[in-house]
């Protein structure tokens, strides 16, 4: 029964897809009004199509084949949504006056032919009557209100002339101007980077202090859900397995998914350098669902005879706290809650470079510039200065980790050292100790193709970097065909031996890349890297787009290879969590240059530059964040002409003599800094615990 506490109730939801294939099955699940409800669960849960169900916007063929979603209208009247035509005026006026959505990736329902305000323009007169003129004002007044700069010249903006940051802010504007009493935010900071998720999230927490809306937000991060939730509910394979306020959840943990959830996430709190704890195997598809408890094939806990064969309940565990778990219901006796599995075996970790050791690769004033060009003749007018007198070593067999906001160059320069780019200035030079030390920027020839051989790169997003036309053998064995000298057989062996290192099946060599997940794309992506047996990988954002228990995975995964071939990798990230757990050292970057480079220990316990705090203090759900240091604006425009430090102007420990000073980078040998005021300042760090604790 509909309680006035509660905004949305559903009720045995079912979606089907195919005709017969539910992927949503009997789920229930209550949004209070006022509140944030967060959402959480790997990827295949069903969390996105339970939010697009009550929106009636499922894509065909799916559709709602049971239960109901009753919204409680503003005159207290009951509105059951599932049974209400999608195409039907009410459902029309229900989108966007009532209850709204923000997506995960904005360009995708940005549409790039129309400006920011002629979008938000038209979700504001579909469902008001207002003149063009007072459309503009209030779209100026919103993208104020969300935080957008200069919001008169970015309502007249196009979705290609903004940031990431910005066309999340301009979708959040969109989703907010006709005050919805429902704001559903699917991943909407997943792909973001840290200090703009810190800013997003503090925007929403204010726009709900101010209008009173609920939230139902959709997330796999447990770390935002410490942050920003009231309530969490923990989803597997179609239903809630868990659910209660959020810090009895995160403390006070019950289903072992949850645990295995929290266990995954990449620790600050502890020793960097201990193996991740990931939950075995993935989430089977929705036609595969295992009979009894549909967790019990991941699970430490189960027992035979009862978790495979016995539907499970959901048991009330008091203080609005419930679990669906066989552990705590009328079998509970059956179950022991300690793993019956044996613990993962540790991940050998790389030891750190001996006094003395010549890097593998050293950087030395590196710059890249590309060209703006202007007019009918395309003239030079200026130019964007994506790296600017880059200078690093990375020394064999540890792990550098690069870390940065977005547009502050850290893809460029990894592309740089894989000669995706040509450099403008300054030198790399590789020396592997088996051949004569190369310079990438002028070898040629031989030397070329055996560099390119030596250097390898792993992408952000896998389905994008694998030919969708070719089978997985194909994609792998390409690397074997360019380089030469190998048999069809053995390219095969080789095929085979790859993918069983990354984790895979030697079966799935003849499948193509859309019957994978992404997890299994990425280990596809990362078998490719490896099948030249190479000595340097940059990992350009490998897991920011996966899920935590898939991440953790991943990780462990990278640092078993790295044990096993002596591998050499730069990791490109903007997940400090995935930085601390992976790297021997962090270099932080920040318009074009390096700020700080030194241990991984150095960087998160002593940080000295006033950057790396804010992006320390900006990690969502721990103890840091209970003083917040808030970076406002965004970083510098590549394309103007800097003085003194790039930092200043967002600083708040700025003096005038740091927008006048370009500071260098100084310190000990394994800890350097480019701040004036770095043995001054008393900089806060991770030290303390999170503020979500296991069980």
């Amino acid at each position: 029964m509909q309680t006035t506490d509660n905004l949305v109730e559903i009720r045995d939801l079912a979606i089907t897809f195919a005709g017969s294939v539910d992927v949503v099955n009997g789920l229930d699940l209550d949004i209070p009004a006022g509140k944030t409800l967060c959402l959480v669960g790997e990827s295949g849960c069903g969390k996105s199509v339970t939010a697009k169900a009550i929106l009636q916007v499922i894509d065909h063929p799916g559709r709602v084949s049971g239960g109901s979603i009753n919204l409680r209208q503003a005159d207290g009247s009951l509105l059951d949504i599932a049974a209400t035509r999608p195409t039907s005026p009410v459902m029309r006026h229900v989108r966007g006056a009532d209850i709204a959505m923000i997506h995960q990736e904005p360009m995708s329902f940005l549409s790039p032919l129309y400006t920011i305000g002629n979008q938000i323009r038209e979700a504001l007169t579909l469902h008001s009557k207002v003149s063009k003129k007072e459309a503009r004002a209030e779209g100026i007044r919103m993208l104020e209100q969300v935080g957008m700069p200069d919001p008169e010249r970015r309502y007249d903006s196009y979705t290609f002339q903004l940031s990431g940051g910005q066309r999340q802010r301009a979708m959040i504007a969109m989703a907010l101007i006709n005050q919805p009493r429902l704001l559903i935010a699917d991943e909407p900071t997943t792909a973001l980077d840290v200090t703009t998720q810190a800013n997003i999230l503090d925007l929403l927490a204010q726009l709900q202090r101010d209008s009173g809306m609920a939230v139902l937000f959709i997330t796999h991060d447990l770390g935002v859900v410490a942050e920003i939730a009231d309530e969490v509910a923990v989803m597997y394979l179609g239903r809630i397995v868990e659910r209660g306020p959020v810090r009895e959840v995160l403390e006070n943990p019950k289903h072992p998914y949850t645990r295995g959830l929290l266990a995954s996430m990449p620790r600050l709190d502890g020793d960097f350098k201990s193996p991740l704890k990931a939950i075995p195997g993935m989430v089977p598809p929705p036609a595969l669902r295992p009979a009894g408890c549909p967790f019990h094939p991941r699970c430490e806990w189960a027992v035979a005879g009862l978790c495979n064969v016995v539907p499970v309940r959901d048991t009330d565990l008091g203080n609005d706290h419930m679990v669906a778990c066989h552990a705590y219901g009328p079998q509970a006796a059956q179950i022991t809650r300690t793993p019956l599995r044996p613990p993962a075996e540790a991940v050998a970790v790389a030891a750190r470079k001996p006094a003395g050791t010549e890097p593998l690769l050293s950087v030395r004033d590196l710059h890249k510039h590309f060209p703006i060009r202007s007019g009918f003749f395309q003239r030079q007018v200026g130019a964007v200065r994506a790296v600017n007198d880059i200078s690093l070593d990375i020394y064999p067999g540890e792990t550098l980790g690069l870390v940065g906001e977005s547009g502050c160059g850290k893809s460029t320069l990894g592309q740089t050292i894989v000669g995706l780019h040509r450099a403008d200035g300054g030198s790399i030079r590789f020396a592997d100790g088996a051949n004569p030390p190369a310079d990438l920027l002028t070898a040629r020839g031989a030397e070329a193709r055996r560099l390119r051989t030596d250097i390898r790169m792993i992408f952000q997003d896998p389905t994008g970097s694998l030919n969708p036309r070719m089978r997985v053998r194909d994609i792998i064995g390409e690397v074997l065909q360019v380089n030469g000298g190998h048999s069809p057989a053995e390219i095969e062996g080789r095929v085979q031996s790859l993918l069983s290192r990354v984790g895979l099946s030697p079966d799935y060599a003849e499948r193509y890349p859309h019957a994978f997940s992404g997890g299994q794309r990425q280990r596809i992506a990362i078998a490719r890297a490896l099948a030249s047996d190479p000595k340097l990988v940059i990992a350009d954002e490998a897991v920011s787009a996966l899920d935590v228990s898939v991440q953790t995975q991943i990780i462990n995964m990278m640092k078993a290879l790295q044990a096993e071939m002596g591998l050499t990798y730069l990791f490109v990230s903007h997940d400090l969590g995935v930085i601390a757990n992976i790297s021997d050292r962090v270099a932080v970057m920040y318009a074009g240059r390096i700020v700080e480079i030194g241990s991984t220990e150095a960087i998160f316990r002593n940080p000295r530059h006033p950057y790396t705090e804010a992006l320390l203090a900006a990690i969502p759900g721990r103890g840091i964040n209970k003083h917040r240091v808030r970076l406002p604006g965004h970083v510098p425009d590549p394309g103007q002409q800097l003085s003194g430090c790039p930092f200043a102007d967002r600083c708040p420990y700025a003096l005038p003599a740091c927008r006048a000073v370009l500071p260098p980078l100084e310190g000990t040998p394994n800890h350097r800094f480019a701040c004036i005021r770095a043995d001054e300042l008393q900089l806060r760090t991770v030290a303390g615990p999170p503020d979500l604790v296991t069980a």
